[in-house]
């Protein structure tokens, strides 16, 4: 019966909460109860309001709306203030109220939307679940221009039947994001230690972080003096490596959350990071951090105002901390393999010491001695003297080869890799084959891709370096490339080679190796070291004094 409650109360509610159990989505939920909602009051129309703070708010339900206020796909209900909506926002409406002029329906006539379906009244009732307002509840029927207390009343305990399963579902579903979250931290924490040293460390962080969680922008900045290298950047779906550079405290949050080594969600300026991120809307960032270094920032964006929502945050600030104890224990383990490497050689000069001088020293006295024997007793001498020298040579000959370049436990290219980027030159390498390289050969091509790397550092007017290793079944290729300003060069002219360039050419040699240079003005540096893999003991003699 259109105008009145056909139901008594009780019955009503019990149907309004039977349907709210059987939801668990919010608008779903709600377009259900307010359709059961006007069904059991015989009410003809309706709508629910979802609000935030204002002036936003949101129609999330409507049922049998006139035509003048579903025009254009409802947009009458989604702009503009109402007297009912600046009433909430104000606090001033706490309970069900009749609202004898709607500003959408007088519009609607004013403007000539359309047929208003008769209705002229609604009562308006807030949504609220205990202090935290949520919405509103709107009803109305043709010809109906006043609610009976009894129906207000009725209204307001539905309004809070809805308000507190909107409660509820929220909850339920924050709950559920928090575990994702946190099971998702758990998979990007396993990712980023299970990552080797610190160099490839930041941006695998940030390809796990941006593939895990869905932010559009995930991003790695490192400090360099007094400005911000963005190092790596995951921007919808790609990770890529910018190397571009701004000043500390241009950055917004991304500065703040540095200075303050604090979290920092998007409440600072944003204009710079949307000069490159034009639709980043808000912004969160955490600081990484070791015990006694400020290494950068971690830091990720939303397309949207408002996007970065509550369990983010926590979720950001762990991913930041593991990323800097991973870091700090990569730096750890490489001090400990530079320590291991000090004692193993520390232990070799020991044994120089202890074995290598105690044969040198009873040498030396079977010598003198000899010098006062007989004739016939000094060929006796002589064996010993001879036995005691060879068992010298060798013990040195093994101690010298166990004394290789220090840090080539990772091979020779990963070395040669980070020296260049301790010298600030920004290396590119590419690998070829996979075998052990003979211990002669693999310190060859560390001093020699070196000094290669050194001449490019003082000479070559350029930070980029192409490094590239091929190892083959007989020889492998050590090719170290700059594009840098080049140098005249004509071995046939009979010039003469600077010291570092010498020193290459004779260490290749010395292996039966080559080593050429290829250089013009302009064009850059080209150096080729080629070394022999294969036994050469039958034909040149053992390469290898370890051997024997």
């Amino acid at each position: 019966m259109a105008g009145g409650l056909r139901d008594p109360r009780w019955k009503t509610l019990r149907t309004i909460a039977e349907t709210l159990n059987r939801s668990t989505a919010v608008r779903p939920m709600l377009q259900s109860v307010l359709e059961e909602l006007l069904n059991v009051t015989g009410l003809s129309t309706g709508w629910i309001f979802l609000t935030e703070e204002r002036p936003g708010f949101e129609p999330v339900a409507v049922h049998r709306l006139p035509p003048a206020l579903s025009r254009d796909g409802g947009r009458p209900m989604c702009r503009g203030s109402c007297w009912c909506l600046n009433r909430y926002w104000d606090g001033r409406l706490k309970e069900a109220v009749n609202i004898i002029e709607c500003k959408r329906l007088e519009d609607a006539v004013k403007y000539d939307w359309g047929d208003t379906g008769g209705i002229t009244h609604h009562a308006t009732v807030p949504l609220t679940a205990g202090e935290e307002r949520i919405g509103l509840l709107n009803v109305a029927s043709p010809g109906k221009e006043r609610f009976s207390e009894e129906e207000l009343a009725l209204l307001e305990a539905v309004a809070y039947q809805i308000g507190t399963a909107v409660q509820k579902t929220r909850l339920i579903q924050a709950q559920k994001k928090r575990a994702e979250l946190y099971a998702r931290l758990d998979e990007a924490s396993r990712a980023i230690w299970s990552v080797r040293g610190d160099n490839g460390l930041p941006e695998r962080a940030v390809c796990e972080v941006g593939r895990l969680f869905g932010w559009p922008f995930v991003a790695m900045w490192v400090k360099e003096g007094k400005r911000f290298k963005l190092a790596s950047l995951y921007f919808r779906g790609t990770c890529v490596s910018p190397e571009t550079r701004f000043p500390l405290e241009k950055l917004g949050p991304v500065s703040a959350a540095f200075a303050e080594q604090r979290a920092v969600s998007g409440d600072r300026s944003l204009e710079t990071i949307q000069a490159f991120w034009p639709d980043c809307a808000a912004v969160a960032a955490v600081p990484v951090s070791m015990r006694t270094e400020r290494i950068g920032v971690l830091s990720v964006g939303v397309n949207r105002a408002g996007g970065i929502g509550e369990g983010d945050l926590p979720v950001l600030k762990a991913l930041g901390e593991h990323l800097s104890l991973a870091l700090e224990s990569a730096r750890l383990e490489e001090e400990r393999q530079q320590l291991t490497v000090s004692a193993e050689r520390n232990r070799l000069a020991r044994d120089l010491h202890d074995s290598v001088n105690q044969k040198l020293f009873s040498l030396s006295l079977t010598a003198r001695a000899a010098q006062d024997l007989p004739p016939g007793e000094i060929r006796e001498s002589l064996e010993d003297i001879q036995n005691l020298s060879t068992e010298a040579l060798k013990e040195m000959r093994s101690l010298i080869w166990q004394l290789r370049p220090p840090g080539l436990e990772k091979g020779v290219l990963t070395e040669l890799r980070d020296y260049g980027r301790r010298l600030g030159l920004k290396v590119e390498d590419r690998v070829e084959g996979v075998r052990d390289l003979p211990r002669n050969v693999e310190e060859a091509l560390w001093r020699i891709g070196q000094e290669a790397l050194n001449n490019i550092s003082r000479h070559a007017g350029t930070d980029q370096v192409l490094l590239v290793l091929k190892i083959g079944k007989d020889e492998v290729l050590l090719e170290v490339e700059d594009h840098g300003r080049g140098f005249s060069h004509d071995p046939d002219l009979n010039r003469k080679w600077s010291l570092g360039i010498t020193s290459m050419k004779e260490r290749a040699e010395l292996l039966g190796g080559t080593f050429t240079v290829k250089s013009r003005p302009g064009e850059g540096t080209l150096c080729r070291t080629v070394l022999p893999l294969r036994e050469r003991s039958a034909e040149h003699g053992d390469p290898d004094p370890a051997r024997g």
